[in-house]
Order: structure tokens, then sequence, then C-alpha cells
């Protein structure tokens, strides 16, 4: 057809009229159509290919014919003029133009056109040739196979389709009783399923995959029956129509007269894999385990295939049994080149694990793992592989200092820790803190929120070995405070095992052999005598917060980030001074806050020990806040 605007009064006069092609004399009707543009070239527009949806709704809409030229190979198709929808005014002069065609490649048949059409005599009246100026280059959008060089031509053909645009609402509703992490996602599901145009369509024309098993009956003329497929028996699955044969026929029937034709085709990826939770839980043979685990728990995927695979499982989940395929949807994210670009094999910028694991170590590639959030795209970035073997490398280092320590002090093997003698006021406010941990990475991993887990735990360990170690150090070597250290002592040994327990679904690796190293100091024994407790990290109950209720809330909550303070100005002054971090202090006053003055008493003699202060310290209230340390170091 041709088409033009309905208002464009250039050539309102003319729809509902015939014009004619030139070279074929075929009548083409001139109709109005809303996507032809006015302000683009003539206004004129022609619909002779399927360039894009538009054109197929139009062809679909005004029921226009389809004249197929183009074969599977690429070339012109012969075609008989005057026959058919391939009508024409003149079939001596349409056949005879379109014989220089016929067998041609697409791109070789534009050049011939031209050469026709630039020919006397081209158009139906034989008066002049059709081309009113040379040809010019264009240059214009067109689709290409992802790994092709030549532009797409769409051939009809016949394919199977599941019927959704039906159903659309019912997705909509169905998807709302998923959990999706994160939320954001689901409206990336909403969108795609409220602006469904077209329904699902299954087959595909390749080697491999699972076929359609369907077969079609062959008349005594020869001519395939499609609208009477030949489906099999539910007992009879799974059949290949090419290799099996269908109820009643022969083998020796296959491709005539009188006999079938198996269906060349099969199912689209997502068509099958659309059905994991189904055979996971063996829908349709066992009704019994179908039922106890449907729907599932959780489905992984990344944010690109929320419009495939994440909405076809659903939809097979509704259409079969009206139901959602699983509670909770988790949406991962893109691994990202240092150029910000996707890592595809395709392109050539991926990097392969070997040498990561080589360099830095699995638990480091996994830490940099675990730091991808749901639903971002995470930089490959070798800061992170660094920043992972940093951190097996102190959590091995704090084993060491604190399993040495309590070794012999302290009750041996599995997760029962006695904390009954905790009674120190910073022991008691690091746990505290401890539990703050526990509860808010607990919560993240239920949320699936990993990477938010990790961070806290993290956060936690640094502080652990940054400040709360080094303030209950020196206390735990005391022979002197046989209560202080049994209290630091307890603290130290149960927050170390409880960072293996937190660390271990991120290090694997070295919290396992830490968690052996712990209970085995000495010697390993055997296997079969170990409890399961004992035998490994990873069947050890999660840390909860349970497992402190014997210790007593500190008294003041903010005595250990007091202490915390106060030490880091101590240690700052000793380091403008150019002095060793054990460098004596003869005269240390505190100005805090009144209400903080009974808080940093409670933990004083961990300032004075930690700081190697020799004097009580002079406290002074303000009203000011924040914390400010006067320091007098002893004389060189």
């Amino acid at each position: 057809a041709i088409v033009a605007h309905p208002d464009d009064s250039r050539y309102s006069h003319l729809f509902g009229k015939t014009a004619l092609s030139p070279l074929f004399a075929a009548p083409v009707p001139i109709l109005p159509a809303e996507h032809a543009n006015p302000e683009k070239g003539t206004g004129i527009m022609m619909i002779c290919t399927f360039g894009d949806a538009a054109d197929v709704e139009y062809w679909k809409h005004s029921k226009l014919p389809v004249k197929q030229v183009i074969g599977f190979d690429g070339r012109l198709t012969p075609v008989a003029w005057g026959e058919g929808e391939f009508q024409t005014r003149d079939k001596e002069k349409a056949s005879a133009a379109y014989a220089a065609l016929a067998g041609l490649t697409v791109k070789q048949a534009q050049k011939k056109i031209v050469e026709l059409l630039a020919a006397p005599d081209s158009t139906a009246s034989g008066s002049h040739t059709a081309l009113v100026s040379e040809p010019k280059p264009i240059t214009h959008p067109v689709k290409f196979f992802e790994k092709g060089d030549r532009p797409l031509e769409f051939v009809p053909t016949r394919q199977w389709f599941i019927r959704i645009l039906p159903h659309r609402e019912a997705f909509l509703a169905i998807g709302r009783e998923i959990t999706w992490n994160p939320q954001h996602m689901l409206s990336r599901y909403e969108n795609w399923v409220e602006g469904l145009n077209v329904d699902w369509c299954i087959s595909r024309q390749r080697f491999f995959g699972v076929p359609i098993p369907v077969w079609y009956p062959i008349n005594a003329e020869g001519v395939t029956d499609y609208a009477h497929p030949i489906l099999p028996t539910l007992a009879s699955l799974p059949v290949d129509p090419l290799a099996d044969t269908p109820p009643g026929f022969t083998e020796s029937q296959r491709n005539k007269p009188g006999g079938f034709r198996g269906d060349p085709d099969v199912m689209d990826t997502w068509a099958t894999s659309s059905l994991t939770p189904q055979i996971e839980s063996h829908w349709g043979t066992d009704g019994e385990r179908n039922e106890k685990l449907s729907p599932m728990d959780v489905r992984p995927q990344s944010h690109e295939i929320i419009r495939t695979w994440a909405f076809y499982t659903i939809v097979k989940a509704y259409l079969h049994e009206k139901q959602i395929p699983w509670k909770r949807v988790t949406i991962s994210g893109w691994i990202l080149d240092p150029d910000r670009k996707k890592m595809s094999k395709s392109k050539g910028n991926v990097t392969t694990p070997d040498s990561l694991l080589q360099q830095f170590s699995s638990d480091a590639v996994r830490y940099w793992a675990g730091k991808a959030r749901l639903g971002a795209d995470t930089i490959f970035d070798e800061g992170q592989f660094k920043i992972g073997l940093k951190l097996t490398t102190k959590l091995v280092n704090a084993s060491r200092f604190v399993l040495g320590q309590t070794a012999e002090s302290v009750q041996k093997g599995g997760t029962e820790r006695s904390l009954t003698s905790v009674t120190h006021e910073l022991d008691r406010a690091w746990l505290q803190r401890m539990r703050t941990t526990i509860a808010e990475s607990t919560l993240a991993f239920e949320e699936f929120d990993y990477a938010g887990a990790l961070q806290r735990i993290e956060e936690a360990f640094w502080y652990f070995c940054d400040n709360y170690l080094e303030l209950a150090k020196v206390r735990s070597y005391s022979e002197t405070n046989e209560a202080g250290q049994r209290s630091a002592l307890e603290t130290l040994d149960w927050s170390m095992r409880a960072f293996l327990r937190l660390f271990a679904p991120f290090l694997p690796f070295v919290t396992e052999e830490l968690w052996f190293t712990a209970n085995y100091p000495d010697a390993l024994p055997a296997a079969t005598d170990l409890p399961d407790g004992w035998r490994s990290v990873h069947r050890t109950a999660w840390p909860t917060v349970a497992e402190l209720e014997d210790v007593p809330a500190p008294a003041y909550t903010a005595s250990l980030d007091a202490a915390v303070d106060i030490i880091g100005q101590v240690r700052g002054a000793k380091t403008a001074a150019k002095r060793s971090l054990k460098w004596p202090v003869v005269s240390l006053q505190i100005t805090a806050p009144t209400d903080m003055l009974e808080a940093i008493e409670s933990v004083l003699d961990d300032i004075m020990s930690t700081g190697n202060v020799l004097n009580p310290p002079i406290l002074i209230g303000t009203e000011s806040p924040g914390f400010k340390a006067e320091v007098e170091l002893a004389e060189q």
C-alpha cells in the first residue's frame, strides 16, 4: 500500500484510489495511516516490508495482502504474475521485469531495480523513465542479527503462540503477591506486563531444543493440513515428531501424500526454562511433592531477564496452577568492566577468575562478589580484591592473637561459650555493640541483603580490631586484675568465634581453617569423634542475640565510644610528638559533657592502661558536646 496521514490535504483526495507501480504495473491501494509523518520527505509512505511493529499493526488492521518475494536464503524467489496476490495490469511487462530480479540477493536486486527504472519505457504508460533524479545513498536505522553483517529481512512463517494478552491484569496481580528484592524491581516487571502488545511466540527454527510435539496430516494432493494437527497422548510424551510417528501412521508415510509431516520447530528457551519450579517439584507426576514444594521460596536472577525468565515463569505458574511460582525473587545486576560496560563473552571483555584466585585467594574473590548489591551493577575493580585479601589477613592475625590468649584459660570446643565472668563495663559495652551487629546482619540476610549484612559485619570487625581489642588487650595480659582479665578473655573468645561464624558465608575457607584452629590448637582428632558444631564452622549455628542473654547491658551505652575517642586523642598526641604509642603519659586532663563523666569513669582503668597513663586523669565537666584530651608526655 501507499499511505499518507489522514489530515494531509495534499493527498486526502487520493484515499481510496489505486496507483500503479513502475516495472510491474501492479495496482497499489492509496490509504490513510496515522503513523505516516507528513513532515518527512514527501509525506508519502510505502508499506512494502515489515520494518517495525507499526508496519505489522497497520498491515493487520488494513487487511493488506502478503506478497512474499524474499526466501529463506535472502534471495528473490520466482513469482507468477497475474496469479494470487501478484496482480498486474501488464502480465508480459511484469514477468519480463521480474525475470531480471529472481535469484538475486536483496542488495543485488536494489542495484538491478535502479537500472530497470532508469531504462526507457519503465513506467506503466511507457512514455518516460520512472526515475525523476539520480539515486542518492541514505543512512537510516535497520535491525541486524547480533553477529551478522547484513540487515534483517522479515519472512512470514507459521509459529506457535501462548495467549497472554487476555491475562495481563492477572499477571499484574499475581506479580504483586511476590516479594521483590529490591522492591523497585517490581516496577520493571509491571512496566513490561503493561506494555505487552503481542502474545508469546514459543516456537523457534533451530536445530537444538525441545521439539514441538505435533504432526500434521498431508492430503491426497500432497498439501499439508495445518488446521488439523495430530497431537500425541499424554502418556506418549516426550516425543520428537521428526523421529517418532503419530498414532495410526507408519514411518513409510512421512512427508508423503496421505501421510503426515512432523513439526520441525523447537521451543523457545524460555518456554522450557520457565518451568523450572514445576520440574523440580515434579508437577504432573508427583502431586504430593508438588504440593509440598509449591510455591518455592526464592528465585535468584539478573535484572535484564525480568521480562523473560521471571515473567514467563510467573505466566506458567498462573496458567497451570493459578499460583505464584516462588514467594520471593532476588534481582542481581551485571558485572561491568572498568569502562562501565557489561562484561560479555561476545564483546570479549570478560575476566576469568583463575588469575584472581591465585593472586588474591578464593576468599578475597568471594568477598568482592559479596559486595555486589542486589539490583545494582558492580564494577570489576581489583581494589576490592585487595581489600578482601587485607580483611582475610586481618582475620587470621586477630584470631591468632585472641586464640593464643584464650587457649588455656577459656573452655574449649563448640559454640556454647561461658560469659558468666563478663563484668567489666568496657566488655559489656562491646558485647552490646555485637548484639546490634548480629541483629542487623541477621535481618539483612532475612531480607536477602547479603551485601548489607557483610557491610555491618565488616564494620563491626574493624571496630573490634582497631578499638576494642586495643583497649582490652592490656587487661587480658594482667596478672594482678584476675576478674578484669577473665572478663576480657571471655569477651575476646566469644567475639572472635562469633566473627568466624558471621564471616563464614563470605570467607568460607579462612573461617573454616581458623575454626579448626580455635577448637583444636594442638592436633585434629578423628573426624568420627567430632560433634557437629566442632566439625565445621559451616555446620555451626549462626550467632544469635540469645547467646548474650547472661551478659547484663552496660551501665552507660556510650562508655566504649567515649574510651575510643579519648584514646584516639592520646595516640594522636604521641604521634604528633613522634613518640611510640607505648610512651608514658604523666598527665591527662579530659573535658567532657557533664552527663558523660560517669561513663568515662567506668572505663577509666582501660583508658589509663591502653594509653600508658601514669597518674589518674583529671575529669572536667562542661555543657559543650564532645571530648577533649589534654596530654602531657613524659620527658625524653
